[in-house]
């Protein structure tokens, strides 16, 4: 007889659903239900697997009286109340373990396309035309780069960026003594005073919702390049927008935009602002639509990790 049943509200790798059977978990799926479904049937099992479908909040979280962790096969952790998580004694579990070097790799990527102009000239090439003296590209080296949030994906991508010899400053409000032979730890305000790059790694919360708007870009001394692989909500788009136009933002690289939907699956189409029909006609932009942290090998690393920390929970 089986431990208890886990229920897959999202997909993940099917190494994810092999090492839980092995434990001993019925695992099972249901497609394409909504919300109130799965508040009917919560009751009847120990774990949940999800991404993004569904919020795990007071409508469904106190109905899951069997319940005892929730694995969230990602990092970000904004789509569940883990507070009353915990309070009800449900172990909430994350994965960023397993895409950070998916993380890293995308937004020196990004860095790269963006300084050397790579989407606009792949696509003048396959034009005919052959423009070299006007498509001089920017190196990385010699530049200082600003990482806010040092964990997971700031830490992994301060040591991909490290062979490319460029300064590498970070700050992090929750952690300290973290300085090493490829990054500094900073104060913000020396990020805002020498920082030729910003590169955002952190969650999405009430603190950092906005972090990135009028305010916070007129703190930089000099003007700035943005990577942002973490939330889209952590950027203001419109006054992002203005500082392009202003040159307070010489550029951008965006894998996330604040106008996708909860699932982070599509945007709001019906939605859209200006600002983001602004956004797509500046050259000066590289978009991506939130696959930063998803590679093939980051697929089944997410699903891996979550596998050791529920055997780690000792269920059985």
């Amino acid at each position: 007889m089986g431990i208890g049943k886990v229920l897959f509200i999202d997909t993940a790798h099917p190494v994810l659903q092999d090492r839980l059977e092995a434990q001993g978990f019925v695992c099972e799926a249901f497609e394409q239900k909504n919300p109130e479904f799965y508040q009917r049937i919560a009751h009847q099992y120990v774990g949940f697997v999800v991404r993004s479908k569904i919020p795990l909040d007071e409508t469904i979280l106190p109905l899951a009286t069997q319940l005892k962790f929730i694995a969230r096969v990602g990092a970000g952790m904004e789509n569940i109340d883990v507070d009353l998580a915990e309070k009800l004694g449900i172990v909430c579990l994350n994965a960023p373990e397993g895409n950070r070097d998916a993380v890293g790799e995308h937004a020196i990527g990004m860095l790269l396309a963006l300084f050397n102009k790579l989407a606009q000239v792949d696509q003048e090439v396959r034009q005919g035309i052959w423009r070299r003296a006007e498509n001089r590209g920017t190196e990385i080296k010699g530049k200082t780069i600003g990482l806010i949030g040092y964990g997971n994906t700031g830490s992994v991508t301060a040591r991909k960026l490290s062979g490319f010899e460029a300064e590498i400053l970070a700050y992090d409000k929750y952690k300290s003594g973290f300085s090493n032979s490829f990054v500094k730890e900073a104060a913000m305000e020396e990020i805002f005073e020498r920082a030729d790059i910003v590169s955002l790694h952190i969650p999405l919360t009430p603190e950092t919702d906005y972090l990135v708007n009028q305010t916070f870009l007129s703190h930089f001394k000099k003007p700035v390049v943005l990577i942002n692989t973490s939330r889209g909500r952590n950027v203001n788009t419109a006054d992002l927008i203005a500082a392009l136009k202003s040159g307070k933002v010489t550029g951008a690289c965006l894998d996330v935009l604040e106008f996708e939907k909860f699932s982070f699956e599509d945007l709001q189409a019906d939605a859209l602002p200006d600002a983001f029909r602004e956004l797509l006609a500046m050259p000066r932009v590289l978009l991506s639509p939130h696959i930063a942290g998803w590679t093939n090998e980051s697929h089944y690393k997410l699903s891996a990790v979550l596998a050791d920390k529920i055997k780690d929970l000792n269920l059985i």
